[in-house]
This record gives C-alpha cells, sequence and structure tokens, in this order.
C-alpha cells in the first residue's frame, strides 16, 4: 500500500496561468490546466530568541474544472486550501542537461479568508470545489463533493435479545 497525499494551505503567489490543450477530434470542450504558486509559511523562534519565518514555494496545477475555477477566482494573495498529489516531472533542456520540478497536482481546493480578499465577482459562501467525473464546472453547481444521506432507522421493532453481540 501506498499513500501520496498533500494539504496545504497557503498565498498565491502570482495570478493562475491557464493554458488550452488540444483536445480529441469533436470535443465540445478543449482540456483546461491552471498553474500557480503557493506559499507557505512557518514561524519559529530560533535559539537567540528571534522569530524566524521560513516561506516555502510550490508549484500548483489544477486541472479541468478547478482550471475553471482557478481562472474565474483565484488571483495573487487568495487565500487557498489544496489537497492533492505530489509529482515529479524529468526533461532535457536545451543545453542537453537533465531538469526536474517537483509539482502539486490539485484534486480539491477550497478558497479561504473573507470575501473582500478575494477578487471581484468571488463566491459569497466558498465552497471547496472538486473535479466531477467526466463533467465541466457550473458557478450555479453545488461542490462536487457531498455525502450522501443516511436511511431513516425503523426503531419501532425491537431486536431479539439473542442477537445482542455481547
Amino acid at each position: 500500500m501506498s499513500v501520496n497525499k498533500v494539504i496545504l494551505v497557503g498565498n498565491v503567489g502570482k495570478d493562475p496561468e491557464v493554458r488550452y490543450l488540444e483536445g480529441n477530434p469533436g470535443d465540445q470542450v478543449k482540456p483546461k490546466v491552471a498553474t500557480f504558486p503557493l506559499a507557505t509559511s512557518e514561524r519559529y523562534r530560533d535559539r537567540s530568541g528571534e522569530v524566524r519565518e521560513n516561506t516555502e514555494w510550490h508549484n500548483i496545477v489544477l486541472w479541468r474544472g478547478l482550471a475553471d475555477v482557478a481562472e474565474k477566482f483565484v488571483r495573487k494573495g487568495t487565500q487557498v486550501y489544496i489537497e492533492g498529489r505530489l509529482r515529479t516531472r524529468q526533461w532535457t533542456d536545451q543545453t542537453g542537461n537533465k531538469r526536474y520540478t517537483t509539482e502539486i497536482i490539485g484534486d480539491v481546493m477550497q478558497l479561504l479568508g473573507r470575501r473582500q480578499d478575494g477578487p471581484e465577482g468571488a463566491p459569497a459562501a466558498q465552497p471547496s470545489y472538486a473535479p466531477a467525473a467526466q463533467s465541466a464546472y457550473s458557478p450555479a453547481a453545488q461542490p462536487a463533493v457531498q455525502q450522501p444521506k443516511p436511511a431513516p432507522v425503523d426503531f419501532s421493532q425491537e431486536a431479539p435479545t439473542d442477537d445482542l453481540p455481547f
């Protein structure tokens, strides 16, 4: 068994860069990808008692519906919650050197902070967004992750006393 799970809460470093990719012939909507840097910071006291801050930068990649949300609502400075997985890519640059980059592929994104912190037109309630199976994002749609309501339990009939597990 293995787990590749990343959870980040941080501030967006610059406006998302959105690109459209070549889709299959006949596709009405071309696949979309949004990328942006996310800063996470930790504060601590060093041995001399001074407060230090360490900022780590993460490359975030969002696909399809999440890319739509990022394009519409995420701007530099927006505080977001990202849930996803790590991916490291390798390529060869123009001089023949091997290069590597590590990215977080986002599966869930939630806009955080107060409404006035976000861009114009940001939703009043800031729900989390997760890609739905083979569907496009619609601003009127409910969040993709919802727990089913449990079925009502009928307690009117008593269980036999010999069915008890102890």
